[in-house]
Parts: C-alpha cells; structure tokens; sequence
C-alpha cells in the first residue's frame, strides 16, 4: 500500500504541475471522461448499452434499436447528474444528507422518478450477496448521521473511498445506490484536485468482492487498496491524456 501511495502522490504532483489547463483541452477531457463514468457506472450495474452506444446517445441523441428503454434512460440520467457533480465540486459548500438525495434524485430521474431522493421502506438484497443492509427503518437515522459526518470530510481519497462505502453500507434507496456511492465519492476526489474515477466492468467482480468483505469483515483494507489502484491507474491514464494535448515549447495548459 506505500508504494501505491506514493506513486499517487507523485502523479499527482505531475498532474498539478500541468496546470492551469486550458478550458478547450480541459472541457474535451472532461466530456470523454464524463462519457466513460456514465457507460462504466450504469454497465456494472447491469445496463446493456455500449461505450459506444452510451457517446452516441449522449452526443447525438442516438437510440438503439433491441435496447431497453431503461437503459438510454438511466444513461441520460447519469451523465447529467455527473454534469451537476462537477458544478458541485467547484463550489465550497458542505456535501450533506440533502446533497445525496438530490444527487439520487438526478441519477433516476428519467428512469424511476418515483424512487428519485426517497429512503426506502422495504429490505434491500443484493442478488446472490450475503450482505444483509440495516432494517429500513434505520434509514433516516443513519442518513442523518451520515449526512453529518460526509459534510465535514475532507478531499482526501481515503476519505472519499470510505464515503463511497458508508453509503452502500447503507443502502438507503430501492435503486441506484453504487450509482449514487461513486459519484458522491467522485465529488470528494475532484474537490481534491484528482480526476474521477470509474469502476470499469472488468473489474467489477473484484469491486464487488471487496465491498462484500468490508461488509463481512469490517475491514475496509481490499476496497481501500482496490480503489487506490483505481486512483493511480486512472491518474496514468489522466496525464498521458493531458501530455498529449499540451501545447509545444513551453507553454503551460
């Protein structure tokens, strides 16, 4: 785990040096990447659309013909919910128990606006997990405490990792709640001054493994370590992105 973070640390401190970027590089690195959540979120959640499929349907309005309503749904919804996640990142004001349900809110708009921003009242399972999640009932006590605590965190990724988890721990809505995990954590890391980070579908068994344990256990260390290597491998990916874009001699971006 040292070795990991002190290569984030030194990536980040490569990606630092290459600011301020300049916004026309900035913005087409932000829309492929944004583009890229919205296919990795909905995909390892079940969601059948492409990477593809998903950048057509967002750039050009583009449906396909076999897919499920749902997911072009679910697809618009997300991407404009990460659209609101970066407004909400630039601004200082504390992520709280409202913010969360408001992001929810966004991410099922389209798709299920009836469960949009609503605590479930009935048991929630995750089809062949173990895991059981807290009696419905605890839900608005737990959000409340949550809500607490999420607004004085910092922009740490450690603490945004352990934000995503405190959330799926609690599983508070019917629908949607890795949807809603991931960006909240997103939220943390891009205040931080790192780039988002998506849980691709290669990886999901892993990711989902690594929460179960932490479940299980009580013992966060495989999620924290597997969302750190998300981090760094996403950081690579982030700077060899921006090195190509860079302008030649000694212009800065």
């Amino acid at each position: 785990m040292n070795e990991l973070l002190t290569s984030i640390a030194t990536k980040k401190m490569q990606l630092d040096a290459l600011r301020p970027i300049s916004r026309a590089a900035l913005l087409a690195l932000q829309k492929s990447y944004d583009v890229d959540l919205t296919y990795t979120s909905n995909a390892i959640e079940g969601n059948t659309l492409t990477l593809r499929e998903t950048a057509e349907l967002i750039e050009h309005g583009i449906t396909v013909g076999g897919k499920p309503l749902r997911d072009h749904l679910e697809a618009i919804d997300h991407y404009e919910a990460v659209l609101w996640v970066r407004e909400l990142a630039a601004k200082t004001t504390p992520i709280t128990e409202h913010t969360v349900c408001e992001l929810h809110r966004r991410i099922v708009s389209r798709s299920q606006p009836e469960i949009g921003g609503m605590y479930s009242t009935l048991p929630r399972r995750i089809a062949g997990s173990p895991v059981v999640f807290p009696n419905a009932v605890k839900i608005p006590e737990l959000m409340r405490v949550y809500g607490e605590w999420i607004s004085q965190a910092t922009s740490e990724p450690a603490t945004s990792f352990d934000a995503h988890y405190r959330l799926v721990a609690i599983h508070p809505f019917a629908d949607g709640n890795g949807r809603t995990a991931r960006l909240v954590m997103n939220v943390l890391l891009l205040r931080g001054g790192y780039p988002p980070v998506a849980v691709r579908p290669e990886d999901r068994k892993a990711y989902l493994d690594t929460l179960e344990h932490a479940s299980m256990k009580e013992d966060l260390t495989p999620f924290q370590t597997f969302m750190h290597q998300r981090l760094d491998a996403t950081l690579g990916e982030y700077l060899n992105a921006l090195q190509e874009v860079r302008p030649p001699g000694n212009e800065t971006i």
